[in-house]
């Protein structure tokens, strides 16, 4: 029995060992593709990046071919590097870091030791290449801006971080990423899908071809075009006329919300940003503090929105039915508020004006006492004001307005909840908040949202989302840039139009006058306050202008917006109207302004000593 055992056991363990041998040298593969890994050489296969094309087929960004030098770290062999730093145009010191960096990563795996690398440098490399062994060259491409403006719209790429790499397991270290603007709101559009070339190494780990005539290469997916909403030829004229001053300007397409121009001002050549000197460039503009060229100021710069305002509250009082067209308030140059505070206009004394004279001559005192009625319908300051506060957020106001671009700022509208955090509850009426009235106060926003309710007042109480993507490779946009309605009845805009009409036919825009088209408009001057040293201080006003052209059928809606331009007449209001007229007729006739505008500087009013602190806008 016991020699039965012993038999039994001896041949379980000996079919245990022969079953586990058949696994580990016949079943599992794990061995042939370590074998393999170490014979063969994984490199991926870039598309080329996607075209950018503005809304009428303009090449925006394409792409230039560009190289680097890989290194396998395990295959170097000693070379004169005083020659090589010299063909590769590269110090010797950096050289010496950057091998050690590469040994570092991998003493197997290819690193890049030289990066973009030009053409003509590359062209006498090849010829060279063989005196060194384990380096070889890797064409890729790079950005090709073909424009010098629109660098805030259009973004920039660079090589994925460790963030990127966390967040994304397509990347690997090397590779680019789009970073801002269009190039990061449709990096995969753009990115297309790179494929895998496989190549054979020998048993010294060299390379000697392709592995296995590309049977197992992996092609890349190309990537897609992309035609952009907006008009290059308006970007570019509206940003020459921003030279020497800080703003933003947005124009939009009423019937669609397609942007037509954004345009950040001081802004920069985005070729800056491509190259092997994109590092340096970078920092120098990340530096500035003072310009901020980086800082996107149509999308997130908060600026008092000042008298244009008064467009919304007229149009919450007629909703509200606190005023008709026809009702009037009488001003004698301003309106008093409080004991010794005064809101002082431009109106003759002894005015009596009715909503259309209030409008076209921004009668601080009409607006003052419509929004004292607008506040005061209801039983409490609170439910007048949350009210007040819904009516603006239907145009889009202290809210993101969903467009596709990943910068951007709510703006803000005070509800009763953010006064009674400030006084005590009960402790505020209208009076107290009475800046709100006229643009000033507690109210921010930016200049698209500026000119997105501009839009909705253009197009008598709707908008659409304001969007830069017209199309991918052809195809008809198909994102969800959907129809939205203001909570004001359409009867109630016509007054305000006509309004907005005057005022540059007869009111405070009139050199916004362009011959045979009717252009509506509202000027603004928003004061300008600092702290220094503790103390509130004025600064000088900011220029701000909304428009849209024609009257009747809106082919542009527009906000101009100029920090220290003093008032809405004197720089927002003649920009504006330059770039209605460049857009609607395709050419200035008004040379004259033109010239005025393209030569005209504030550098000296940023450049004025604020007792030794920079101008700072709010963020």
């Amino acid at each position: 029995m016991r020699k039965l055992l012993l038999a039994g056991l001896t041949l379980i363990m000996s079919m245990v060992f022969i079953v586990r041998l058949f696994q580990l040298q016949v079943l599992n593969t794990s061995y042939q593709k370590l074998s393999d890994n170490n014979a063969i050489l994984s490199i991926s296969d870039f598309p080329e990046r996607g075209f950018i094309y503005d809304r009428n087929g303009s090449l925006l960004v394409a792409n230039q071919a560009a190289y680097d030098i890989m290194i396998i770290p395990e295959n170097v062999t000693p070379f004169d590097t005083i020659s090589f730093c010299k063909l590769a145009d590269i110090p010797k010191e950096k050289l010496i870091v950057n091998l050690k960096k590469a040994r570092r990563f991998s003493e197997r795996l290819p690193s890049v030791i030289v990066n973009q690398i030009s053409k003509e440098t590359y062209a006498k490399l090849q010829e060279q290449m063989w005196k060194y062994e384990g380096f070889f060259i890797q064409k890729k491409s790079l950005r090709d801006y073909r424009i010098d403006f629109g660098a805030n719209v259009l973004g920039y790429v660079s090589e994925v971080n460790t963030n990127d790499l966390k967040n994304d397991e397509y990347y690997q270290l090397g590779e680019i990423i789009g970073r801002q603007g269009i190039e990061k709101s449709y990096e995969k559009e753009l990115r297309g899908e790179k494929g895998k070339r496989f190549l054979q190494k020998d048993r010294f780990n060299r390379i000697i071809g392709e592995y296995k005539d590309k049977s197992f290469d992996i092609d890349p997916k190309p990537a897609n075009n992309i035609h952009l909403t907006l008009d290059a030829t308006l970007q570019e004229f509206g940003e020459s006329l921003m030279q020497n001053k800080r703003g933003g300007i947005v124009a939009i397409e009423p019937s669609t919300g397609e942007i037509l121009a954004l345009i950040s001002a001081p802004s920069f050549n985005p070729n800056l940003l491509v190259g092997r000197n994109r590092s340096n460039n970078y920092r120098k503009l990340a530096n500035d503090t003072l310009s901020k060229p980086l800082f996107d100021r149509g999308l997130q710069a908060l600026y008092p929105p000042g008298s244009p305002f008064k467009t919304l509250n007229a149009l919450i009082a007629l909703q509200e039915g606190v005023i008709t067209p026809e009702t009037k308030f009488k001003c004698n140059k301003g309106h008093y508020y409080a004991r010794g505070a005064f809101m002082e206009c431009h109106c003759k004394r002894g005015s009596n004006n009715d909503l259309l004279k209030g409008i076209y001559q921004s009668c601080n005192t009409y607006f003052a006492n419509t929004y004292k009625k607008i506040i005061e319908k209801y039983d409490t300051p609170d439910k007048g004001l949350n009210q007040w506060n819904e009516h603006l957020k239907s145009f889009g106001l202290g809210n993101y307005l969903g467009y596709d671009l990943s910068v951007g700022k709510r703006g803000f509208i005070p509800n009763a909840a953010y006064y009674n955090s400030w006084y005590k509850e009960g402790g505020w009426k209208a009076p107290t908040i009475i800046s709100n009235a006229i643009g000033q106060g507690e109210v921010l926003t930016t200049p698209i949202q500026l000119a997105n309710f501009t839009a909705a007042i253009a197009n008598r109480g709707y908008y659409y989302t304001p969007h830069f993507l017209k199309s991918v490779s052809g195809d008809t946009l198909q994102r969800n840039f959907t129809r939205k309605n203001t909570s004001i009845n359409p009867e109630h805009f016509e007054i305000v139009v006509e309004g907005m009409h005057k005022v540059v036919e007869k009111g405070t825009a009139r050199i916004a006058r362009i011959k045979d088209i009717e252009v509506c408009g509202k000027t603004g001057t928003a004061e300008n306050f600092t702290k220094i040293d503790g103390v509130r201080t004025q600064l000088t006003d900011h220029s701000i202008f909304i428009a849209f052209a024609p009257k009747d059928d809106p082919k542009i809606a527009i906000a101009v917006f100029i920090e220290n331009g003093y008032w809405g007449g004197r720089w927002a209001a003649p920009i504006a109207s330059l770039m209605i007229e460049k857009y609607i007729n395709k050419e200035v006739k008004r040379t004259w302004l033109e010239k005025r505008m393209l030569g005209g500087s504030l550098v000296s009013e940023y450049e004025k000593p604020i007792s030794g602190k920079p101008f700072e806008i709010n963020e």
